[in-house]
């Protein structure tokens, strides 16, 4: 069966919508050099970033229980829409105050529709023999913008303003927006008599457990660059957030285009294991980081673990969840990364406040591999619990 179609008609838009989703998205990688120029610290930069994740959080079991019950297609428009509004309210914040919290609120919202509906969509379409390679192609749609975001990021700060970057963000999102009124609806149907288990009955599924622990720990160390790299560039001179991100979505889309089937062909853990020593090792760069080839190289190793440790982990998971609560399962995957910059973003605050960047970025690596860790261990002992089924490392 792997001679089955991935670029598909339904495939391609949804990846053009959550492309031109993920530019607008990515954008915001430079929004702490606009609080910062407001007046806020580090510390108060990670509450404001939190507090988007607080509402994102709070909306995703609606969001779960709307992709399985109503379809995908009318909660993607629904997410446009209110992705759109939010970025072109940036436009009026103009002070650190409950305002620019107000706005955080409701494109923290929109993004948690968009990312659980596209990805859900994405694994509506990606044929079964070629999941990790297919979640690993349509991720692309979500690692490029990294990259291109950068880089036009930086453009547009130097020749002009904030003003014109949330503009730029605004045309992304509406781009988005009209991408994806021709897709065609997926839903999953009910066998007779058969239930949905529903959003928690998902969460606490056995077989995921160990793998929610891993997304939520792989998640809180991606805030150290996300939110932080901003203002670590500002405040220290060294390297740029263009060059990093450039790197490291390079990186990212050169393994998922090129090496996507590696997970399928000897096994996703075989290949996530080592992506999750280069992520750590790419902090451990940005610890020693004194000019562009440290960063560059940080870049790299960084965009290496997230090339292969988004797809393998989003593969596993739609593998060990009921097909008819997938929208659920996902659902709540997306909701552990708003789970990792509510958590990570005043934690990280805080000891870059306290200790400085190296010592958060070198604590972000030992948190990585503890969790990678854990979850080895956890995983393996765990699964051969349970009766007739046998997973191997390899898995």
């Amino acid at each position: 069966m792997a001679h089955e179609r991935l670029f598909t008609r339904d495939f391609s838009l949804a990846w053009l919508g959550s492309f031109f989703q993920g530019v607008s998205w990515s954008l915001f990688i430079h929004f702490p050099g606009f609080l910062g120029d407001l007046g806020a610290s580090e510390a108060e930069i990670g509450i404001i970033f939190g507090i988007a994740a607080v509402a994102a959080l709070a909306i995703r079991p609606s969001v779960g229980l709307a992709l399985d019950r109503y379809g995908r297609k009318p909660v993607i428009n629904i997410g446009n829409v209110i992705n759109t509004g939010g970025i072109l309210l940036y436009l009026t914040v103009s002070a650190i105050g409950p305002w620019v919290y107000a706005v955080r609120i409701l494109h923290g919202v929109g993004l948690a529709v968009l990312f659980s509906a596209f990805f859900t969509y994405g694994a509506d379409v990606v044929p079964q023999s070629r999941r990790t390679q297919g979640f690993a192609v349509f991720g692309v749609s979500g690692l490029l913008p990294i990259a291109v975001a950068g880089v036009v990021g930086d453009f547009v700060l130097n020749v002009a303003g904030f003003t014109q970057l949330f503009l730029t963000a605004a045309v992304c999102a509406g781009t988005a927006l009209v991408l994806a009124l021709p897709l065609r609806e997926r839903k999953p149907e009910l066998a007779e008599g058969q239930e949905r288990s529903g959003f928690v009955s998902v969460i606490r599924t056995y077989s995921l457990v160990p793998v929610w622990v891993m997304a939520a720990g792989f998640a809180f160390v991606l805030t150290a660059y996300f939110t932080f790299l901003r203002t670590f560039v500002d405040e220290t001179g060294i390297g740029s957030v263009g060059l990093f991100f450039a790197v490291y979505g390079a990186a990212a889309v050169f393994l998922r285009v090129f090496l996507g089937w590696l997970p399928d062909r000897v096994g996703p853990k075989r290949v996530f294991y080592p992506s999750m020593a280069c992520l750590a090792g790419g902090f451990v760069f940005l610890s020693i980081a004194s000019g562009n080839p440290h960063i560059a190289i940080a870049g790299l190793l960084c965009g290496v673990g997230h090339g292969f440790g988004f797809p393998i982990l989003s593969g596993i998971i739609v593998d060990r969840a009921p097909d008819e609560d997938r929208g659920s399962a996902i659902t709540f995957f997306t909701a552990l990364f708003d789970l990792g910059v509510l958590v990570g973003g005043p934690i990280l605050g805080v000891i870059i406040t306290q200790l400085g960047y190296t010592a958060m970025f070198n604590f972000a690596a030992i948190f990585i591999v503890a969790t990678t860790a854990l979850f080895f261990i956890w995983d393996d002992r765990r699964l051969r619990t349970i009766p007739g089924v046998a997973f191997s490392t390899a898995e």
